[in-house]
């Protein structure tokens, strides 16, 4: 990956080519954005900018093979059917980097799905904090710069996140940490105080949309189209291409929470079909949970903007014929939005903390029966 291959975010671009211009590259830094934005693809940039200043064609050729030998790599992992046992980032390399060659801008989703680990509790656990520790303390092989991406650092559990930190204090020389984030607030407090930050907005639509006519020949009013509803992702914009993208079957789980829950003022049984949506949903893995209520918690926004006349904020279509967004619309207000949103919040922070999904989503499932019936 190389700067021009990065979709906007020129601004942190120039920056970060003028940390290395100048000499003044951070230590450890931590690079906080959301999926899609290309935090990923921007760290492998800086990485072969670093690495590769003064070194000639055969640094280049490394770094687009993936395959520097002094840059090193972390993500969250889990046993899977080859992997039984203590497993760590090297063990699915070539996946990596086949995954960084077609999905530079892919979700940890996309990621647990190409490894099949996506109903497990993947993490980076303290068998790769002592394969980095060691790592580390040999010499870079090329005599410069050695780099670390972890990728997935709010992935990061205690005993690993203790062990790296004496690292990240008192870090090899020439040794720079890279550590991508979608929360940072999961990371533990003294070593997200030791890194500079570094934070990557959304996309903005016009960046998206360029890119999908440059780069996938799209006709320009569908890609604008994608790139309005994609909110700043463009793994998103590039799964709608391919009709590949999860939100189809979010929006028929969301419209069938609603609807039910709109039922059970006047049908008790209501209460009963809540119960096994919550049901149905649990046995989803804790991942996909978290990204079906972020969702949710978008589709009430964008229902809340509809209701107040911001239609050039709207970028939602909804798929299903039979649900119309402005016939939903006046049902979300600013007195609901709020705590609805509340109780979304919620819900992630103790899906998170690994609580009992049912328990949390029938909560959640019939507790919203008594705030979209709230009067104002």
């Amino acid at each position: 990956m190389r700067y021009p291959d990065i979709i906007g975010l020129e601004h942190l671009k120039k920056h970060l080519q003028t940390t290395v211009a100048n000499g003044r590259i951070a230590h450890a830094q931590l690079l906080v954005g959301p999926t899609g934005s290309g935090v990923l693809p921007l760290a492998l940039a800086y990485a072969r900018s670093i690495l590769c200043k003064d070194a000639g064609d055969r640094c280049d050729s490394q770094m687009d093979q993936i395959a520097h030998p002094d840059l090193h790599f972390a993500y969250p992992v889990a046993n899977n059917a080859r992997i039984k046992d203590k497993a760590v980032s090297d063990d699915f390399i070539a996946e990596w980097r086949d995954f960084l060659t077609t999905q530079p801008y892919g979700s940890l989703a996309d990621w647990y799905k190409s490894i099949e680990i996506e109903k497990k509790q993947s993490k980076i656990g303290v068998y790769e904090a002592k394969k980095i520790v060691s790592k580390l303390s040999l010499k870079a092989y090329e005599g410069g710069y050695k780099v670390l991406i972890i990728w997935g650092a709010d992935k990061l559990n205690t005993e690993a996140s203790n062990k790296l930190l004496k690292l990240i204090e008192e870090p090899p020389v020439k040794t720079v940490f890279l550590l991508i984030a979608e929360d940072a607030d999961q990371i533990i407090n003294t070593i997200r105080s030791r890194c500079q930050l570094l934070q990557v907005p959304k996309l903005n639509s016009a960046s998206i949309s360029q890119a999908l006519v440059s780069k996938h020949s799209v006709e320009v009013n569908r890609a604008q189209q994608i790139a309005r509803q994609a909110n700043g992702d463009y793994n998103k914009a590039i799964q709608s291409i391919n009709n590949a993208t999860e939100d189809i079957d979010f929006e028929k789980w969301f419209v069938t929470w609603v609807r039910t829950a709109f039922a059970a003022r006047g049908r008790k049984s209501a209460i009963n079909d809540l119960i096994a949506w919550a049901d149905m949903i649990a046995g989803k893995n804790r991942e996909t949970q978290k990204r079906f209520l972020s969702y949710c918690q978008e589709y009430f926004r964008q229902a809340m903007l509809l209701n107040y006349k911001a239609d050039s904020a709207v970028y939602l279509s909804p798929h299903l014929a039979d649900f119309k967004l402005e016939k939903f619309a006046p049902f979300i207000d600013g007195h609901r939005i709020k705590p609805i949103s509340d109780a979304i919040e919620e819900a992630i922070y103790h899906i998170e903390r690994n609580g009992n999904g049912k328990v949390i989503l029938t909560d959640l499932a019939i507790g919203l029966t008594r705030l979209i019936h709230k009067k104002a």
